[in-house]
C-alpha cells in the first residue's frame, strides 16, 4: 500500500519566503510611520495632556494653595506625590497610547469599509499582521513614557525623588510594558463591536486604572488586604509598580514578581488578540 510523504521546500524557497515576509513587515512599519509623521501633532497632545494636567494639579497648584497640607491628603505620602505619581503616568502613558494605537484604529479598519482587507492582502500571515500592529503601537508607547518622564521631574514641587536602580531592569520593564499595551489593545478592538469601543473607555480602561496602583503604590494597600491581592490580576498594576521599582525609592513588589507577571499577561493578551484579530479577518 503506498504511503504520502511530506517533501519539505527547499532551503532556497524557505530563504526568498522569509525575505518576502521581512520586506512585506518592514513596508506595514514604514506605511504606518508615515501616517504617524502626518498626524504627530495629535499624537503629540494625545500623549502629554493628561500627565501635564496630572501633575499641574496635584503636584504643583496643591502644595501652592492657601492651606497647605490640609488642602493636599497627597502631601503626607512618603517622598511626596509627584514621587508616587511619576511612574503610575508612566504607566498610563504607556497603555493609553498602545490602546489608541491599536484599538481605535481597528475599530475603523473593521467598520463597514472594511479597510483590514488592505493590510491583510500582503505577503504575509495574519498573525504577522497582528504582531506588526502590537510592534508598533510599542514604539509609540516608548515615546510616550519617555515624555512623562521630563514633565514629571521639572513640574512638582517639591522635586521628584527619582534614580535608576537598575538600566536592565527598566529597560525590560519599559518592553514588556509597551508590548503588553499593545496586545492589550488588539484585544480589545478584535472584541468589541466597532460601534461601542468609545464604551470600552468607561467599562474597562477607567477602572484598571483606579485600580492599577497608579496613584497610589501597591504596599500602601496593606489596610486593605482583599483589594491589595484582588488588584493582583490587573496587568497595569505590574507597569505601575515595574516604573516604581527601577526609577523610585519607594516600596515596591518584588521585581522578579514583576517581570514574571508582565510575561504572563503579555503571552495571553497577544494569544487573545491574535486569536481574535484572525477570527474578525476571516469573517
Amino acid at each position: 500500500m503506498p504511503t504520502s510523504t511530506i517533501v519539505a521546500a527547499p532551503p532556497e524557497t524557505l530563504i526568498k519566503r522569509r525575505v518576502s515576509y521581512t520586506r512585506a513587515f518592514i513596508g506595514l512599519m514604514r506605511r504606518d510611520f508615515r501616517v504617524l509623521r502626518r498626524e504627530i501633532g495629535p499624537f503629540l497632545v494625545r500623549v502629554a495632556m493628561n500627565p501635564l494636567l496630572f501633575l499641574f494639579i496635584f503636584t504643583y497648584v496643591m502644595p501652592h494653595m492657601s492651606g497647605g497640607n490640609a488642602l493636599n491628603p497627597t502631601a503626607q505620602m512618603a517622598g511626596g506625590f509627584g514621587t508616587v505619581l511619576l511612574p503610575g503616568l508612566m504607566a498610563v502613558a504607556i497603555m493609553f497610547s498602545g490602546i489608541a494605537a491599536v484599538a481605535l484604529p481597528l475599530s475603523q479598519e473593521f467598520g463597514v469599509t472594511r479597510e483590514i482587507d488592505d493590510r491583510v492582502m500582503t505577503p504575509l500571515p495574519i498573525e504577522a499582521v497582528a504582531i506588526e500592529k502590537i510592534i508598533f503601537s510599542a514604539l509609540q508607547s516608548i515615546v510616550a513614557a519617555c515624555a512623562v518622564f521630563p514633565m514629571a521631574y521639572y513640574i512638582p514641587s517639591p522635586h521628584v525623588q527619582a534614580h535608576v536602580t537598575s538600566w536592565p531592569f527598566l529597560i525590560a520593564v519599559m518592553v514588556l510594558s509597551s508590548l503588553l499595551a499593545g496586545a492589550l489593545g488588539l484585544t480589545i478592538g478584535t472584541a468589541v463591536n466597532p460601534k461601542q469601543i468609545g464604551l470600552i473607555f468607561g467599562v474597562v480602561v477607567m477602572p484598571i486604572t483606579f485600580l492599577g496602583c497608579v496613584y497610589y503604590p501597591w504596599a500602601g494597600l496593606g489596610p486593605i488586604p482583599w483589594l491589595k491581592y484582588g488588584v493582583m490580576v490587573n496587568p497595569i498594576v505590574y507597569m505601575s509598580e515595574g516604573m516604581r521599582a527601577a526609577l523610585t525609592p519607594l516600596a515596591h513588589m518584588p521585581e522578579p514578581l514583576i517581570l514574571s507577571m508582565l510575561s504572563f499577561f503579555l503571552v495571553l493578551l497577544t494569544w487573545l488578540g491574535i486569536r481574535g484579530f484572525r477570527r474578525r479577518v476571516i469573517s
